[in-house]
């Protein structure tokens, strides 16, 4: 059973469109859902959870349509979101014995240790916190009911990088039950790389990439060429994206599409989702 299934789903604001999208995270896999503010994560993340209502399209959790097991599935289904819904007033004990009454898998020594892990005090208001310690405490939330499945937007802005390596120790860990499974966006590229199985490029409400982390080197490579030597590939090579670097022409391209003798660089997440995302930078080719 796959953890998550998106197919056509879209959403119109006027100013901004999440066109048809279409996803599979099976279960026992972490997705990185990569892109730039404002290229549609979080309103993809907020059409999977229902807190907007999508336009077109259908989004499965754990094998049933969202429509009907959302009101249902809050045990199963752990999120973090930029806005994280703890009251401000409340403390992290005080938290811990709310959220004991709202979820039926509620393990209270689980959200102990991680309060411990994270280093959180007890007894400061939430309003009163950092905003990396906000959402270590949104974390441990997530964490402590014996979710299945893990949606988390942005979990690493605001974390220092012991922090956000902590998280992907976590997170690790967490998956390494063959029944959970993980969404997670950010645009920090490096914390993804350490952790996804699976990489999904967002640009502009576009899906432009989604496959599996470690195949991603294996399909795409860097070439460096002289101008005429670009200009000269065949209309076959599959070209990403390019630039002119004042030397000759770097580009990103489909390794199985070019002709032998050429010399390929490997690349990695950041640089490849830059090169696709960055349609201003491309060299022209003259196809014929």
């Amino acid at each position: 059973m796959n953890a998550l299934e998106i197919k056509s789903l879209q959403k119109d604001y006027g100013g901004f469109k999440l066109h048809p999208l279409d996803l599979v995270l099976p279960s026992g896999c972490v997705m990185g859902l990569v892109g730039e503010n404002g290229a549609g994560k979080s309103t993809t993340i907020r059409l999977i959870l229902g807190a907007v209502a999508q336009d077109g399209g259908s989004v499965s959790i754990l094998g049933t349509d969202s429509r009907e097991c959302l009101p249902l599935a809050k045990d199963d289904i752990g999120v973090v979101l930029d806005e994280t819904g703890i009251p401000e007033c409340l403390n992290a004990a005080q938290v811990g014995r709310v959220m004991r009454r709202i979820f039926s898998q509620w393990d209270d020594a689980e959200y102990a240790r991680l309060i411990e892990r994270f280093s959180l005090p007890g007894k400061t208001p939430f309003h009163k916190l950092s905003r990396g310690m906000k959402m270590k405490l949104a974390l441990a939330v997530a964490l402590s009911h014996g979710a299945r499945l893990l949606i988390l937007d942005e979990p690493t802005d605001g974390l220092d990088p012991l922090a956000r390596d902590e998280l992907t120790e976590l997170l690790l860990d967490f998956t390494r039950d063959e029944n959970h499974s993980v969404l997670i966006s950010s645009h920090i590229l490096s914390d993804l790389e350490k952790i996804c199985d699976y990489v999904a490029f967002l640009h502009r409400g576009r899906l432009l990439l989604c496959e599996e982390k470690d195949r991603i080197g294996e399909i795409f490579g860097v070439v460096h060429l002289t101008r005429e030597e670009f200009a000269a590939l065949p209309c076959s090579v599959a070209v990403a994206g390019s630039r002119d670097t004042g030397y000759g022409v770097e580009a990103v391209v489909r390794r199985d599409t070019l002709p032998r003798g050429i010399a390929v660089s490997p690349i990695d997440l950041e640089q490849l989702f830059i090169y696709m995302a960055k349609e201003e930078n491309t060299h022209e080719r003259t196809c014929s």
